[in-house]
């Protein structure tokens, strides 16, 4: 390990940035330990990637940890910019090199910029759904593209937060964050167990849709407009056990005419939120 002087305007200072090429050094090997579940839960960390989604992740209010980036992107404005913040809020940077970059991601062509952030999650004690709030809750969600895609999802309609309720996948996994498409860091998370969510759920005043193959109620035909809604989705395979599809007002049920049996999780939550706000958006010139 080496230390160089970053060039150019707001560049964090010599001693502050660390350019490492050894997959041996220690800080190395544990973010690369970041990929395993068991690791992120002891440190409250997770990985995320590309300068965009690292820009977007600053802009929103987080704080870098660490950041990671290739040789090649010293000098770079942003980069340096980036690198300077960090510094300054107390978090480590390095320079490192493409085979470290590789490792790291696990992707052959990785991106140039990635950071470690803290995870955040709220308690779901204190969510209280408001007028016109629409909330995601999904049952124990197995796949981790699914998962990202309806954070990706909710942020799209604008929707409150996503609830995970019992073993749904980690939404702070690699391949979760990267579905995302930074909207991991625009969403609040909330994760529960059923029994909580149950209990929450009858002092709530919010209305909760459950999405099941059984409902009897066309989902374009619910009154969402003026109320709290909980959209509660369930897992891939099973769809709602009888414990939360009890705990719905409305079973829910969007009509189909083709062969195909069922919607993918992350297509049917999209399908039904977007239902659920479309009386709240509008087109808008920033947003085509």
């Amino acid at each position: 390990m080496s230390e160089h002087r970053n060039p150019g305007s707001g560049a964090a200072r010599v001693g502050q940035v660390k350019e490492v090429t050894s997959l041996s050094n220690p800080v190395i090997k544990d973010i690369r330990a970041l990929s395993m579940k068991k690791h992120r839960d002891e440190t409250g960390t997770f990985l995320a990637e590309g300068l965009k989604l690292v820009i977007d992740a600053i802009d929103l209010g987080w704080a870098i940890r660490t950041l990671i980036y290739a040789k090649n992107q010293r000098g770079k404005s942003q980069v340096e910019k980036i690198a300077a913040l960090t510094v300054a809020r107390g978090g480590l940077v390095l320079e490192v090199s493409e085979k470290v970059l590789t490792a790291i991601t696990r992707r052959d062509n990785p991106q140039a910029v990635i950071a470690v952030f803290d995870q955040k999650l709220a308690p779901l004690s204190g969510i209280k759904p408001a007028k016109d709030d629409t909330w995601i809750a999904l049952d124990r969600v197995r796949d981790p593209g699914n998962l990202g895609t309806v954070i990706r999802t909710a942020d799209a309609a604008g929707a409150s937060g996503v609830i995970l309720i019992g073993d749904t996948v980690d939404p702070f996994s690699m391949e979760t964050v990267r579905a995302t498409m930074g909207s991991v860091f625009a969403v609040p998370l909330v994760r529960a167990t059923e029994a909580e969510f149950l209990s929450w759920s009858k002092k709530s005043s919010a209305m909760v849709v459950g999405s099941h193959l059984k409902g009897s109620v066309d989902y374009r035909t619910i009154t969402y407009k003026g109320n709290p809604v909980v959209l509660l989705m369930g897992n891939e395979q099973q769809g709602l056990p009888d414990t939360l599809a009890g705990a719905c007002g409305e079973l829910a049920r969007i009509p189909q005419t083709g062969r195909a049996d069922s919607l993918n999780l992350a297509i049917a939550t999209g399908v039904m939120l977007f239902e659920a706000r479309r009386h709240l958006l509008s087109l808008d010139e920033s947003h085509p």
